[in-house]
């Protein structure tokens, strides 16, 4: 079995093994996986943190050791926190990191970073404070930066940066936690996760006080949450049914 680690700021994870193929999540730096299958060009690959699984491009990252892999998953969890930060890479180059990358690997890629960091859990209500800080980042399908986030894709890495893991998709994160019978019983930082006409869970968002939802529905974005959904305040109406709040930590 090969391990790799994802050597670069941001890395596409495909559905196919083709650069036209659609985006389902994207690696940052530091992120570290199992190689399920190599190609000439491309890889297959699990990642350790939510063993979420695609097709990663074999020239944006670099093979480690099963022993190097180890080391690094049994480590404390550090991670980038500030919006963009850099790192020092080989004869002094800068590499452009985002808000959420892995730092456990710095000294084993003799890179430097001098930025600040994150290494322990963090009290619930700094869930909030995080995801203030991704406000108005545009929403892309499968992406996981400020510069572009989906729904779960967002309240995955709010709460990864204050320590705590989820899985990658809402139905995924859904599964997670306990179910709370109403708004009223839910605190700042629960999650709320919203189902189609057809009763399956497409969308997640983070509950705020006073009955206030943070998503990413085109943006990041502030909308009031009632016992019928996501009420948006520009489009005058409901634009997300309820399913169930989860309370996760």
């Amino acid at each position: 079995m090969k391990y790799g680690i994802c050597n670069l700021s941001i890395v596409p994870l495909r559905l196919e093994p083709s650069d036209r193929s659609e985006m389902v999540s994207q690696l940052l730096y530091g992120e570290t996986f199992k190689i399920l299958e190599h190609r000439k060009k491309w890889s297959r690959i699990r990642l350790d943190f939510d063993r979420y699984e695609g097709w990663i491009d074999n020239k944006q990252f670099i093979e480690i050791p099963e022993e190097t892999s180890n080391t690094l998953k049994e480590s404390t969890a550090s991670y980038s926190s500030d919006l963009v930060d850099f790192i020092i890479a080989s004869e002094g180059q800068l590499l452009s990191i985002c808000m959420g990358s892995s730092l456990n690997a710095i000294q084993m890629l003799e890179h430097a970073f001098e930025g600040k960091s994150i290494s322990e859990k963090l009290p619930k209500e700094h869930l909030l404070d995080t995801a203030l800080l991704y406000l108005n980042a545009p929403y892309l399908w499968g992406g996981k930066t400020p510069f572009g986030i989906d729904c779960s894709g967002f309240t995955q890495m709010v709460y990864k940066i204050n320590g705590y893991s989820i899985l990658r998709d809402a139905s995924q994160q859904a599964t997670q936690g306990e179910a709370l019978s109403f708004i009223e019983e839910s605190e700042p930082g629960d999650l709320a996760f919203f189902d189609n006409a057809e009763g399956a869970i497409t969308h997640v968002g983070i509950i705020m006080k006073d009955n206030h939802i943070i998503h990413a529905h085109g943006k990041v974005r502030i909308d009031r949450l009632d016992h019928t959904g996501i009420f948006n305040y520009e489009r005058r109406c409901h634009t997300h049914k309820l399913r169930v709040i989860k309370r996760i930590i």
